[in-house]
């Protein structure tokens, strides 16, 4: 019999951060999030107060709404023995979400006769933390449709054969930790389709490296919007590079721009934006593909402007109506994957762009308020421990609630933008 879903939500709900992680295809586009809920004083493993966070949360579904948080996105969300047998599960959309086993669950015949009616339902499963063929694995495999294998538990050695094992079947393979961009191409080669981990964001440093033209011309508009240069002035750069212009306009023409009414010319951008708007929109420009439209399936780019906006969210939190603050804030939070993106040191990079002396110790040092604001959403991101965010928060006097909040409303914001721009 599933198991009552009320009697197991005894911790507050405010209690709860939400971190989003993202799952890339073999296209290095993004394809899905997982989602890991922890209570505020979890620490990485504490999977029970964890448990109970993801039933509190699920149980909440009607407030969090999924495609809020995950937009086009599927939704990979850990369930343990006591979601699986849980009412409560059925609160999930099941078009939105695939259901990842935990490595500690036991598949028992009640398990897995659960798991197959669940999945008469239309929900789709995956195995979490695969390390080898267990007797729980062979019991479970036929039900689930993709198994994630954690790259850094398997001996390298062996991940070629354990592959080829369970790729049979059509069963998907999604490579877990995968931290390095040689990981990434092992991963690649062995038939992997899902990739799970920070490679993407992690900085691979070139000595010499020049910033590719088409993002200096960029950073050159960056530089007439913060001057006093004129309308005109910035209007004629931005028309030198036919494909700039039409990726700002298409950007200022989503409902995430706030701007009423179709903007049809780029003069009618420039006067309507306003000089820190029309910034924010070059900004996200620099991690688009060069020569080819903004795609905000682009894992960095979606990551990076993510940042930007809670930064922004934040500064707003905490200084109600310091609308120049917040600006600051936003260009820290997209700055601050630019290593990754150029390849370069943050130190070469902020030799090349002309910055506040707020951003700069922010960036290069995680100080200040802005990089104390920085510090947290980095703790989000990886949701290691719950105490290191509560402590990271307490110094900007937030509560997880407030986090929550302003995640869920940059959630809303970037998906917005992400809907509006293909």
């Amino acid at each position: 019999m599933p198991i009552d879903a009320t009697a197991q939500l005894s911790l507050p709900f405010d209690q709860f951060f939400l971190a989003r992680q993202p799952i890339l295809g073999r296209d290095q586009r993004l394809v899905a999030f997982e989602l890991l809920f922890r209570t505020a004083g979890s620490t990485e493993a504490n999977v029970t107060d964890d448990a109970a966070a993801t039933a509190a949360v699920i149980s909440h579904a009607s407030q969090l709404g999924m495609e809020h948080v995950v937009g086009a996105q599927l939704a990979f969300v850990n369930v343990s023995a006591e979601s699986l047998m849980g009412d409560y599960v059925r609160f999930l959309p099941a078009e939105k979400v695939i259901l990842e086993i935990l490595e500690t669950v036991r598949a028992t015949p009640e398990l897995v006769a659960r798991v197959a009616e669940l999945k008469a339902l239309g929900f789709k499963f995956a195995l979490d933390d695969v390390v080898a063929e267990s007797d729980d694995v062979r019991a479970l495999f036929k039900l689930v449709d993709i198994i994630k294998i954690d790259v850094k538990g398997v001996d390298p050695a062996r991940l070629p054969a354990l592959a080829d094992a369970l790729r049979r079947d059509n069963k998907k393979l999604l490579a877990e930790k995968v931290e390095t961009q040689e990981e990434f191409s092992a991963c690649l080669e062995l038939g992997f389709e899902y990739f799970q981990g920070f490679y993407f964001a992690r900085p691979v440093i070139l000595s010499g490296k020049k910033i590719a033209p088409s993002e200096l011309a960029i950073l050159h508009l960056l530089e007439l919007v913060d001057s006093d240069a004129d309308d005109h002035t910035i209007e004629l750069a931005v028309k030198r590079d036919a494909l700039i212009s039409l990726n700002l306009l298409r950007l200022v023409n989503t409902p995430a721009a706030g701007v009423r009414g179709k903007i049809d010319t780029l003069g009618q951008a420039i006067e309507v934006l306003g000089r820190q708007q029309l910034q924010r929109w070059l900004q996200i420009l620099l991690y688009a593909t060069p020569g080819a439209k903004v795609e905000m399936n682009l894992p960095l780019l979606q990551m990076a402007t993510l940042r930007g906006k809670m930064l922004e969210l934040m500064t707003l939190r905490i200084h109600p109506g310091q609308h120049a603050a917040a600006d600051m804030a936003f260009t820290v939070g997209i700055m601050s994957l630019t290593e990754a993106l150029f390849s370069m040191s943050m130190r070469d990079i902020l030799a090349t762009v002309d910055v506040a002396d707020e951003v700069s110790s922010a960036l290069l040092d995680r100080e200040g308020e802005y990089g104390d604001m920085l510090n947290v959403v980095e703790i989000l991101e990886k949701a290691k421990s719950g105490k290191a965010l509560t402590a990271a928060l307490r110094l900007l006097d937030l509560t997880i609630k407030d986090m929550r909040e302003i995640e869920m409303a940059a959630f809303e914001w970037v998906n917005e933008l992400a809907q509006e721009v293909h």
